[in-house]
């Protein structure tokens, strides 16, 4: 009995047909998770796929709509604002590394609104709060504020944030 993975030709097989290697590597990267385009187009890249074969590939993937940049945006931003507490400048630092388009980009992140975007920053200092009860107050507003910059929140937003849970502290 053959199975699908055994009949995949090899990407490091130097003899083996680069459309079957191109469609192999992104098949192979999509089964684990989302990918980008031009995540998939590095990878065959860095496997020394030809520009115009990962192209087409890259192409009727895109038709049968196995790679969707759009789709991904979105779900990248709801996943990693809602799990992680990201705020938009975060967001849209880490879909530019993945190659997501700037518009494509622009319009996934304009979907978490400040509101959003202020109660994430809210729930994360409420969250690190209770680990600080022994801190004094300046050190508990630097350690939370700098935790908010990490997370993409600016420095308005952080402040404001910080001072509103420290002053509702019993």
């Amino acid at each position: 009995m053959t199975t699908e993975a055994s009949e995949a030709p090899d990407p490091a097989d130097p003899d083996a047909d680069p459309e079957s290697v191109a469609r192999t590597i992104a098949l192979r990267m999509l089964e684990r998770q989302p990918r980008t385009r031009l995540e998939l187009e590095r990878a065959m890249a860095r496997r020394d796929v030809p520009s115009d074969v990962a192209a087409a590939v890259l192409d009727r993937f895109t038709e049968v709509g196995l790679i969707d940049d759009e789709a991904f945006a979105q779900a990248w931003v709801d996943s990693r604002h809602r799990g992680r507490g990201l705020a938009k400048r975060a967001l849209s630092a880490e879909l530019r590394r993945r190659g997501v388009d700037e518009t494509v980009l622009r319009d996934a992140v304009a979907t978490v609104s400040d509101d959003d975007e202020r109660a994430a920053a809210a729930a994360l200092v409420e969250r690190k709060l209770r680990t600080m009860s022994s801190l004094p107050r300046d050190v508990r507003m630097r350690r939370l504020v700098g935790m908010l910059g990490r997370k993409g929140f600016g420095s308005g937003v952080a402040l404001s944030v910080v001072r509103e849970a420290l002053d509702n502290l019993p």
